[in-house]
């Protein structure tokens, strides 16, 4: 039980099969995991916070959230990707996943934003509102998928005899 927290959840996105050796069992988060996830949604929330308060509306439109949105949805594109393609999700590549991922581009980007801001713009502009949710969105979907093939563009091939 080295590390593990009984009082936190089990990770449900891995199955039994895949959850490694080097951590608590049955997929249960460590208060470590916990730390990192942590350190992660300070600096990702801390950029997403100053980049809001320097890049203005446009028409209302608040594009800063926009283009967090799309950058955090193409970064994180790549970095799972950079991930799945060694299938690690052991060691420091959980911690990276679960820091820079979870952590850091799930604070950075922000659909509780995007929400708020489309139900505000409604107010005043409905059609604009319901285009700014519309790409954002969309835009992001594709940024998603853009990362994804950059990110298999750009890597070496995996030596296979490394992972024995």
């Amino acid at each position: 039980m080295s590390g593990e927290d009984p009082t936190l959840p089990v990770a449900a996105d891995l199955p039994a099969a895949a959850v490694a050796t080097d951590r608590p069992a049955a997929g249960r988060l460590s208060m470590a995991d916990v730390g990192v996830v942590m350190v992660g949604g300070v600096v990702g929330t801390g950029a997403r916070f100053a980049i809001g308060t320097l890049v203005p509306r446009w028409s209302g439109v608040p594009v800063a959230t926009f283009g967090i949105n799309i950058v955090g949805a193409f970064l994180l594109g790549v970095l799972l990707e950079l991930l799945a393609k060694r299938n690690l999700d052991t060691g420091w590549s959980h911690r990276v996943r679960l820091g820079v991922g979870t952590g850091g581009l799930g604070a950075f980007t922000t659909y509780s934003a995007l929400a708020t801001e489309t139900v505000v713009l409604a107010a005043g502009h409905p059609a604009r509102a319901a285009g700014y949710a519309l790409a954002t969105v969309v835009i992001g979907a594709v940024a998603s998928i853009a990362g994804i093939w950059f990110a298999r563009s750009h890597q070496r091939p995996v030596d296979e005899s490394a992972r024995s």
